[in-house]
This record gives C-alpha cells, structure tokens and sequence, in this order.
C-alpha cells in the first residue's frame, strides 16, 4: 500500500531531533505558507544578492524545464524520472523539513524526481554520472533529486550541472546503515546561471558519507549542504572547493547536526578569488546535541586571494550541548599568496607567473585528492589551470 503524502510527512516531522532553537537554523515546515519571503536582513541570507537570484528564493514561477538530464546506468543501479505517487513518497526521505520558502516550494511544487537508487549490499565500481546541461537562464524553474542507498551499499554518484540556468534544486541523500557513499556536487555553469540549491543528508549507523561540493562557473551559486546522522557510528566529509572569477558570487554553507553518539563530521573547504568583485561565502555550522557524546568534528576553511578587489566571507560556528566528546574544532584563514613559497621558487629561476601557478595548484592539491573519483579529479586539475589562466582586472597580490 502506497503511504499518503501526509502521512509521509507526518511520520517525517516526527521523527525529527527537537528544534534547533537558533537563528541559523529556522524552524522547518513543509507549508509554504511558513515560510516568508527573504528580504536580506535575515542571518541565513545576508551575504546572498538576492536581486541577481531571478526571485527563484521568493515566488518565481517554476516553469517547464529546460535542463536536460541525462546520465549512465551501472548494471544494479536503478535511475529514473518519476512522477506521481512514487515522486511524492520520495520527498522528506533524507529527513529534510523544509526550512527556507524555496526548498519547500520545490518539494510542494514539483511533479517529478529524478532518482538515482542503489539496491542494499550492492558493489557498484562505475560512478553514476548525471549530467544536467541548462539552456536558458532567463527560465526560471526547479528540480527535486532523490539518491538512495541501501545498507551496506557502496556507491559514487556525480551531478554535473553546465550550461545556463536559473534552478532552484533539492538534494535529498539517504545513507543506509553500513553504505560507503560519495556524492558530487559539480557547478561548472555559464557566466549567467543563477543556482539556489539545498543538499540534505542522513547518514545512518556505522556508514559513511563523503559530499564534495566544486564550484567554478555561475554569476551567483549557493549552495546548502546538510547532514544529520539515522543512527550511532556514521561518519560524514565534507569537502568543498570553489573559485571565483570578476563579479562572482559563490556561497557555500553547511550545517552538521550531531544528533546521535559516536558520529563523526570532518569538513575541509578551499576557495580562490580573482578579479573585481569576486565574492565568496563560506558558512560552517555544526551543532552537538545533549545525546550526541563520543562524537568527533572538525571544520576549516581556507581562501586564497589572488587579487585585490576580491571579498572573501569565511563564518564558522560551532555550538556543544554536552562536554562528553572526543574532540571538536575549527579553523578559518583569508589571505594572499604565501611570500615564502614564492620566494623560494623565484630564488630557485622559476618566473614569477609559473611560481604563482605552482602555490594554486599545492593549495588545492590536497583536498583534490580526498575527492576519490580520479576522472572528477583529472579535471579539476585541468579547470584549475584554465581559471588560472583567465585575464582579470585589478593589481596582483604577492
């Protein structure tokens, strides 16, 4: 028998840990109504121009859709456009309750899912690339994705996202007990694209969870990437890496919610601004609940600028509820290239171009390799370079 919308969502709330009783994190309802429309004022939305969002945060007509999706299917692996009941049953599996107006006008609003469902105990060694290639960015419209994994599975799965668009999206992940998942979150849009997209996780007992989120394209991406925890023993990684050209707008924010013992969260974010009127975000938000003891976290942020011109906002928040942890961090560094690393590589007939090259791609370098997909990071060595080698306005800081 197929459980009605409301009783998904009924039985959804209530398995919700108790509100988060802070002005990061508002309280979350699936009603629109709720919801009202941002102004800028609010903590969550300050740094976000919304004037160069479409109106895709406030009631912008979800039109027709012009990104085209396709992608490859593993043997095992089950990936589908569904519409109706089995799309309306898929909304809120992550644990998700909406707490912004355009993630709940998406899941109220939105006929279709696209799902992505890795089968229990499943092996699957082939990542599962989705690529969703935009065409128009004056239509504005909005997607709802669906990746589910079954115990003990272990699988990666890709979302490329190129072209020109205007999309407000809904990521929802379901881990389940013992899986080893990645998931992949690419913006490499065009220079008009505007992406408003909320990623939510839950990682369930004894299973591990790795979101990497690269962005490099788009005038202005934000991006939410959330984790909470169906049981003791799961682990999440969270890494990001970004890079800002004249006029960009990239914003990045992620809430870690230790709401069961013995979790573990490790965020590791980098970004590069070049050019006038780079601008970034990073937002890091990690609470521990009153039961969450043994628990470990760590977050950093780290941002190079390469130029003047550039702004580069870097906001980590940590709140404890209980002292029984492990550990728990965080670090957060803005600033320019290192001079001693340049020095020593002009000192060693390296020009000063080249010197510059190398002290980008070893500040990236790191956090490529943790990505574990070695085609997604052949690639980011490539986008790299050709960010790298764009012309940009203003003074050189070294």
């Amino acid at each position: 028998m197929t459980a009605t919308v409301e009783s998904v969502r009924d039985s959804l709330e209530m398995a919700q840990p108790s509100a988060v009783e802070s002005h990061l994190h508002p309280e979350g309802s699936f009603d629109v109504s709720d919801h009202q429309v941002p102004n800028g004022r609010e903590e969550i939305w300050r740094f976000t121009p919304l004037k160069r969002l479409h109106d895709l945060h406030a009631d912008a007509a979800f039109n027709p859709t012009t990104v085209a999706s396709t992608w490859n299917t593993p043997a095992g692996v089950r990936v589908a456009a569904v519409d109706g009941d089995e799309a309306r049953a898929l909304r809120g599996i992550s644990g998700l309750v909406p707490n912004s107006r355009f993630s709940a006008r998406v899941l109220a609003e939105v006929p279709a899912t696209l799902l992505v469902d890795v089968p229990a105990e499943a092996d699957i060694s082939e990542p599962v690339v989705v690529q969703l290639v935009g065409s128009d960015a004056t239509n504005t419209e909005a997607g709802h994705v669906a990746l589910r994994f079954g115990r003990h599975s272990r699988a990666t799965v890709v979302l490329n996202h190129t072209g020109s668009a205007a999309l407000a999206q809904v990521v929802e992940v379901q881990v389940g007990d013992g899986a080893q998942v990645t998931v992949v979150s690419i913006q490499d849009w065009a220079d008009d694209a505007v992406h408003l997209t909320h990623t939510q996780a839950v990682v369930g007992r004894d299973a591990s969870y790795k979101h990497a989120a690269i962005s490099f394209g788009g005038d202005v991406v934000r991006m939410d990437a959330n984790v909470t925890y169906g049981g003791p023993g799961g682990s999440a990684e969270l890494l990001g890496l970004y890079f800002a050209d004249a006029g960009q707008h990239i914003e990045h924010r992620l809430f870690a919610d230790h709401n069961a013992p013995r979790t573990k969260s490790n965020v590791s974010y980098k970004g590069a601004l070049q050019g006038a009127k780079a601008h970034t975000v990073w937002v890091g938000n990690v609470l521990i609940r009153k039961v969450a003891e043994g628990i470990e976290t760590f977050e950093e942020n780290r941002n190079l600028v390469l130029t003047d011109g550039c702004q580069a906002d870097s906001v980590p928040n940590l709140e404890i509820e209980t002292g029984e942890i492990e550990g728990a961090g965080h670090a957060s560094a803005t600033g320019r290239f290192d001079d001693n690393q340049l020095f020593y590589l002009r000192s060693r007939g390296i020009d000063e171009k080249e010197a510059r090259r190398l002290v980008v791609h070893g500040f990236f370098n790191d956090l490529i390799r943790k990505i574990g997909v070695p085609e997604i990071e052949e690639r980011l060595v490539t986008t790299v370079e050709a960010e790298l080698s764009k012309n940009v306005t203003g003074k050189t800081l070294i």
